[in-house]
């Protein structure tokens, strides 16, 4: 299993980015996908989350409801994070994760236990 974020990069206060969470070895059809991003000096925040297709709900952290939205690409197996609005808090590295369960309190605990890991985009927001 393979997972590899990108679209990371600077931009300034008010930007906007797409951050692409690009999967082999799974088919993300089937799976929980989440991004969660680390600042520096401070512990892992989950982002938003996107169940398996059948279902599809999407869950967003409170920091980022209303500016970031989470979306699919079936064909590419592919999940993307849409980030606008973006501001200096923003700043971190941001990783997908994917499992067959991903709970709203793993969310909330920054996604400790989950198995499969990208190596992160790094998201820089500033003047």
């Amino acid at each position: 299993v393979q997972l590899v974020e990108s679209g990371g990069g600077l931009v300034h206060p008010g930007g906007s980015l797409r951050l692409s969470c690009a999967a082999s070895g799974i088919d993300l059809d089937y799976y929980n996908i989440a991004w969660f991003r680390q600042a520096p000096g401070k512990g892992r925040e989950g982002v938003s989350s996107i169940s398996a297709r059948a279902d599809g709900s999407t869950w967003y952290g409170d920091s980022v409801k209303g500016r970031f939205a989470i979306s699919r690409d079936s064909a590419k197996n592919t999940v993307y994070l849409e980030m606008n609005s973006l501001n200096p808090e923003d700043t971190a590295v941001y990783y997908c994760a994917a499992d067959l369960l991903i709970t709203t309190q793993t969310l909330e605990k920054g996604g400790y236990g989950l198995r499969n890991w990208g190596k992160g985009t790094t998201v820089t927001v500033s003047s």
